[in-house]
């Protein structure tokens, strides 16, 4: 009862703040925009939603913009506030896997099916790594030794994306997911210390999370879960080492339902505007991230599809 409690109290104070911003818009999307992080400071929304704020508002294509962070429930609690902000077109949120992966994984009654989404913008991906003295050099002597006894080798990450890379990792070398050791811990920061003090053997993590550690010598990287090698990255993929695990973190934005074609079409191409921006594109390398740009039927499809695949990973975990 205390949890619904502190909830319904969140909700109602942002009911609040949604109410007054609406009404401080205006019929003018860009005269004050809400930019929504469906979790805490600091995360990949969060980041997310920042750079994206500093590159509309550099580039005067907003008059006014606040980042609002709603975190709780893999996100789920942001998007549950967005579904019910009917009409309110001054108003963008992001998503990603990790929120697919949240609905399926809290049976939320909200789906990305009662917003609006608008299009995918760009991708990051996840590395293997251990600590800096493990007995497990390569990926496949932590698989082997995770093969051999799929309990007793601990793994970690930061998030729920992160648990699902584990989990096609673990479907690609022949072990059931359900029967491995799994610590979640709330960011990159905390997974890296489980590793540092012994708590896990090993985690899956954004690389962008442990990117200095693996510099500074106290991880070992074994594996990144892309496509193809990143530019300026000397880690090799997953993929190449006989592993097919390349499930991308993409980031994508949504808009409210309720608002007309219009307004749709004005956020779509707000968006579209602050990502061609110099401060974005410096965003992107900064961020070590992929543009994957995706808009229209075909985004469509791609929610979809990624809405069937990540649900049939959330299924092996239990």
């Amino acid at each position: 009862m205390t949890v619904y409690g502190v909830v319904a109290a969140v909700v109602i104070g942002l009911a609040s703040f949604f109410s007054i911003q609406s009404a401080s818009g205006g019929s003018d999307l860009r005269a004050n925009l809400t930019l929504i992080a469906p979790a805490g400071a600091g995360g990949g929304w969060d980041t997310f939603m920042r750079e994206q704020q500093q590159a509309m508002r550099t580039n005067g294509l907003v008059n006014n913009s606040q980042v609002v962070n709603i975190p709780g429930a893999a996100g789920t609690i942001g998007l549950g506030k967005l579904s019910t902000m009917h009409g309110q077109a001054n108003t963008l949120m992001v998503t990603g896997a990790g929120l697919v992966a949240g609905v399926e994984q809290t049976g939320s009654p909200v789906t990305h099916d009662d917003v609006r989404p608008i299009a995918r913008v760009v991708e990051e991906y996840d590395v293997v790594v251990v600590p800096a003295d493990s007995p497990y050099g390569t990926i496949d002597e932590l698989v082997a030794a995770w093969r051999a006894e799929p309990g007793e080798v601990a793994w970690t990450g930061g998030g729920t994306f992160d648990q699902l890379v584990m989990t096609e990792l673990a479907l690609e070398a022949g072990i059931e997911p359900a029967e491995t050791t799994y610590i979640p811990k709330s960011g990159g920061g905390e997974a890296t210390q489980a590793l540092i003090t012994g708590t896990a053997d090993a985690a899956t993590s954004g690389y962008m999370d442990v990117a200095d550690q693996i510099e500074a010598g106290r991880l070992r990287a074994l594996g990144m879960a892309a496509p193809q090698p990143l530019e300026g990255v000397e880690i090799p993929t997953l993929t190449e080492q006989g592993y097919a695990v390349d499930l991308a973190n993409w980031r994508a934005v949504l808009a409210p339902p309720g608002i007309t074609d219009e307004e749709f079409a004005e956020l779509r191409a707000l968006v579209e505007e602050a990502v061609a921006t110099p401060e974005w594109q410096e965003a992107v390398e900064r961020n070590k991230w992929t543009e994957v740009w995706l808009a229209g039927e075909e985004f469509d499809e791609f929610m979809a599809s990624e809405q069937e695949r990540i649900a049939a990973l959330v299924k092996e975990l239990n």
